[in-house]
């Protein structure tokens, strides 16, 4: 039996609310459970997926709380009805110090702590410009984890943040390094002089998480939400976050990343960055290396964008196999020892010359920035590849699309995550598509991220693990070759520790690559035949 009850202006985190719903699905006869808000694409979600909506409760605002239950019997319906409430008013029994103090408003929450001077705000988009606004008057930088926020209003504020000196990082911003403090989705790294301007997440954490791996460390790491690159917000707080590491006598290098910007607006930051005079290096996804000025250059990928700015900073790298350098080189610096690398993690799949003629590759990724730069990376290698994340139109798929050819996946998109967590929090949904192509024999070669730190799955290796074991006895009984490779996105510091998550995926056979762009490289010539 299927119900869904609406309760009104009962407003709580997203994320929080994505936890909950996992929790109530491992109860006992609970087929499906959703809690999540009443934003229109959840509830145009939910109604496709069978759930009715009833007269009473409509209409619907995004700070109505909706409860979405498959039950098997009354009884089990009732049991999660009253596990739900327990988790709301309970949360998720973190017993800490420091969620002791709940303050209920930005007064008290500085009154409890006089020396903050950051806001993370996550409440509902309608009322979320209104708290940032607050915040930014009270003397606050500003990390906007809300998204559903105009254009409008995120230019008014970036604005008003500019002018009083101020971080105005989103709205949709989900990752930050401040003074070592990590915020969000991030990573743990050593303190450094490479700072970081970013309007992508997981861009951020691929390429923080390889400049710590390759000996250099971070001195901020400022989002700046997926927008700020838009013709429309011109990179406001881009531009504000290059001069200010600009001005800051701990940053030697800085890095820009982004997904593709708007041309006119990528100039206006490549000219920040040169009125900076300190060495630079710009990745925007899908774009390709290029030596800019005697200090600044673009990139092909994440990392060689890592490896360029530990370059840059004058930390001596020792180039071997199995380092994230290996596969990820500069161009004309190292490009033998990337084929070389290449080659190696091509021989270790049991592949000697090519995958069979008509395999299929299937990639399935929670970071949306890596599984767009897979695709760039086989896209420009002549792979017809395609991605509900694909540069060009003509590539780019539903999510709901039965897709038949080479395929890569962003599983983070709205439509795979509706009250559910984000695979980053919960991968069982990439887990889940990784088992099942096991079981199709037009699959050859399976990708796959593994994102670690703050925020993410406390053992994603381990859950990833099961779905390879199940994958390979799948192709094994039907006489078939299966090639899965990943790679990790994380450091030694984080709580899952890089070097066990890689460890518990060698173990099983999984290919571990030592970058992402360094997994689809390899796949490419996988596929191409350069292997040897």
């Amino acid at each position: 039996m299927k119900r869904l009850i609406v309760e009104h202006n009962r407003y709580f985190d997203s994320v929080f609310l994505m936890r909950i719903s996992f929790e109530l699905e491992k109860l006992e006869g609970i087929r499906q459970a959703v809690v999540a808000m009443g934003t229109p694409i959840n509830l145009q979600n939910l109604i496709k997926s069978g759930f009715e909506l009833s007269v009473e409760t409509a209409p619907l605002q995004p700070a109505d709380l909706i409860i979405a239950i498959d039950a098997e019997t009354e009884e089990a319906m009732a049991l999660a009805r009253s596990r739900l409430e327990e988790l709301l008013t309970g949360g998720m029994g973190d017993e800490s110090g420091a969620s002791a103090a709940r303050p209920s408003s930005l007064d008290e929450a500085l009154a409890t702590d006089p020396r903050a001077n950051l806001a993370l705000i996550s409440v509902p988009g309608i009322h979320a410009a209104r708290e940032a606004r607050q915040a930014l008057r009270r003397g606050l930088h500003v990390m906007l984890f809300s998204d559903n926020v105009t254009v409008e209003d995120e230019i008014e504020l970036k604005d008003e943040a500019i002018e009083r000196g101020l971080l105005m990082m989103g709205p949709d911003c989900g990752t930050a390094i401040l003074n070592g403090a990590v915020l969000g989705f991030a990573n743990v790294c050593r303190s450094g002089g490479i700072g970081i301007v970013g309007a992508s997440g997981t861009g951020i954490q691929e390429i923080s998480s390889l400049i710590h791996q390759l000996g250099g460390g971070i001195s901020q790491a400022i989002g700046t939400g997926g927008r700020d690159l838009s013709e429309a917000v011109g990179g406001r707080m881009t531009r504000f976050g290059i001069d200010a590491l600009g001005s800051d006598p701990n940053t030697d290098v800085i890095i820009v990343v982004s997904k593709t910007p708007c041309p006119s607006v990528a100039e206006k930051v490549i000219q920040a960055l040169a009125a900076t005079e300190k060495p630079a290096v710009v990745h925007f996804i899908g774009g390709r290396a290029k030596k800019l000025s005697d200090k600044m250059e673009t990139t092909t990928t994440l990392a060689d964008a890592a490896l360029a700015a530990v370059t840059k900073a004058g930390i001596e790298i020792q180039l071997t196999p199995g380092t994230p350098t290996a596969v990820s080189a500069l161009p004309e610096t190292a490009k033998q020892l990337a084929h070389e690398a290449s080659t190696e993690i091509s021989s270790e799949a049991g592949i000697s010359q090519r995958a069979p003629t008509g395999a299929r590759v299937v990639g399935f990724f929670c970071g949306g920035t890596l599984c767009q730069e897979t695709w760039n990376i086989l896209h420009q290698a002549g792979l017809d590849i395609r991605s509900n994340v694909a540069g060009e139109a003509t590539k780019k798929i539903h999510p709901e699309a039965q897709e038949t050819g080479h395929v890569v996946w962003d599983l983070g998109d709205d439509a795979f995550t509706v009250g559910k967590p984000h695979p980053m929090i919960e991968p069982s949904l990439r887990d889940d598509r990784v088992a099942q192509a096991g079981e199709d024999p037009t699959v050859s070669v399976v990708l796959a991220d593994c994102v670690i730190g703050y925020g993410a799955h406390e053992n994603p290796a381990g859950s990833l693990a099961d779905a390879a074991i199940r994958a390979f006895d799948c192709a094994k009984k039907d006489g078939r070759s299966l090639v899965i490779l990943a790679s990790v996105t994380g450091t030694d510091q984080d709580p899952q520790n890089l070097h066990r998550q890689r460890k518990i995926l060698e173990d099983v056979g999984v290919i571990v690559a030592p970058s992402n762009a360094a997994a689809a490289r390899a796949t490419v010539d996988l596929m191409k035949g350069k292997a040897s």
